[in-house]
């Protein structure tokens, strides 16, 4: 909303919990450069519940943030154009797999991150340069984003005014995305819906995410089974409805089905024997959204390298989905599968309750004798 001096106020949602104030200004006024944005922080001009921020703080649910009028001026590329070597336009074009009027869709491989970090320099944010054919053409802009890890489509939007609007579908909920995923094991319910809400979990410096069912942010996706090989492993369709950090690692995990190679989530268990290789295997498949050129766009993304020759050493035919959204409703549960369904959640139940394992070589505790009278 606007004030009356065109000073506007918005109010931080539960998917930007976390985010920081330039991201956040990134995917919600994608046009206000990062320049402005630090101009505003140093300044003053942008507060967080009357509090002055820098661009880097976090920003958390239900927080108000102030923004000043202005900053919606275009950019002038010829200043911040990146000269890139050879290599990096080859790269660049070897990942583009669709482009119109106001995006690029491209196909991230796994290794390569979405947006640069500490000691991180190659990334995709790095190699948008390649996309500017000419010296008045604005610089494409990131809209989501990808783990690094993590293969598959990725939209780019060539202009501020598509940035804002592809943005508005994403954090609207009304983008699909389906992503396929090799995972550790079949789940006994063939389709359904994970809801387990996630938090940062403590100590681990906000790398990692955890299920915490106080405290967290909720977070939905729905799967479906698509194939499995006996009990060994299951190749999933997976619909995020939320999009928390790492949300659909740590919901397979929570499943007890972790995704092949994530390690992270799944620690040894995350990996299969023999010639299965032990890179991540998620894959965003399929993306479909409203253009603002008019219908929708709808992209699919070829498997890596490493992902389709496990899913071929596996038995698994591709063509035995098209990464169809699932339906608002999954199926009804049949009576054994409710049994099932009960039968894990007993499992995880138990194992929750355990005592924690005796270090090897520690000195067994005696239990305490009660107090009595003598």
């Amino acid at each position: 909303m606007k004030t009356s001096d065109g000073v506007r106020s918005f109010t931080v949602d539960a998917d930007d919990d976390g985010i920081r104030v330039d991201r956040w200004f990134k995917r919600h006024l994608p046009q206000v450069g990062f320049g402005t944005v630090s101009k505003w922080a140093r300044t003053g001009q942008v507060r967080v519940d009357g509090k002055r921020v820098k661009p880097d703080d976090r920003l958390a649910e239900g927080q108000q943030i102030r923004v000043p009028p202005g900053g919606d001026a275009p950019h002038k590329q010829a200043k911040t154009k990146r000269e890139l070597k050879p290599a990096e336009i080859e790269q660049a074009e070897a990942m583009l797999i669709e482009q119109t009027k106001s995006a690029l869709v491209i196909n991230k491989p796994p290794g390569l991150a979405t947006q640069g970090g500490t000691n991180t320099f190659n990334h995709v944010d790095g190699l948008l340069d390649a996309y500017v054919e000419g010296e008045d053409e604005p610089r494409p802009r990131l809209v989501h984003r990808l783990d690094k890890d993590t293969s598959g489509v990725l939209l780019v939007a060539r202009t501020p005014g598509s940035a804002a609007y592809f943005s508005k579908r994403f954090s609207g909920r009304s983008a699909k995305k389906i992503y396929w995923a090799l995972v550790i094991g079949v789940p006994d319910v063939k389709e359904g819906v994970i809801e387990a809400p996630l938090a940062k979990q403590p100590g681990s410096g906000g790398e990692k995410m955890h299920v915490d069912h106080e405290g967290g942010q909720p977070a939905k996706t729905k799967y479906r089974v698509v194939d499995a090989v006996g009990k060994k492993a299951a190749w999933l369709e997976l619909q995020p409805l939320t999009g928390r950090t790492h949300q659909l690692r740590v919901h397979c995990a929570a499943m007890d089905h972790p995704i092949v190679g994530d390690g992270k989530y799944g620690g040894k268990e995350a990996f299969l024997t023999g010639s299965i290789s032990r890179k991540m295997h998620l894959h965003a498949r399929r993306l479909i959204i409203d253009s603002p050129d008019g219908g929708k766009l709808d992209v699919t993304a070829d498997l890596p390298e490493h992902f389709a020759a496990s899913m071929e050493q596996l038995g698994f035919d591709v063509n035995l989905s098209d990464a169809t959204p699932m339906r608002d409703d999954p199926p009804p549960r049949t009576r054994e599968e409710k049994k099932q369904q009960a039968r894990q959640h007993a499992k995880n139940y138990r194992k929750s309750q355990r005592s924690p394992r005796r270090a090897r070589g520690a000195a067994p505790t005696k239990p305490k004798k009660p107090r009595g009278k003598a």
